[in-house]
């Protein structure tokens, strides 16, 4: 299993899971995503998606002012 970083930061809806989703298409079954988004719509969105699309969210966590951290596990 490994670990895998993704900052979409910059990103807005929707592009902030369809960037998300791309990246977890190139991971091997367990291997782990720590996105790095902001508050409001991709904190709401990303996580809520991911689990809709059968991913399994295994931490949601705040880093520094506005950006989160969100693991989710292929």
């Amino acid at each position: 299993m490994a670990t895998y970083q993704l900052d979409i930061t910059a990103e807005h809806c929707p592009m902030t899971f369809v960037k998300t989703k791309l990246k977890l298409a190139q991971l091997a079954a367990g291997d782990q995503l720590e996105v790095l988004l902001t508050a409001g719509e991709p904190l709401q969105n990303v996580p809520k998606s991911a689990t809709e699309q059968g991913f399994k969210v295994t931490d949601i966590r705040h880093v520094a002012g506005n950006i989160h951290q969100v693991t989710i596990e292929k």
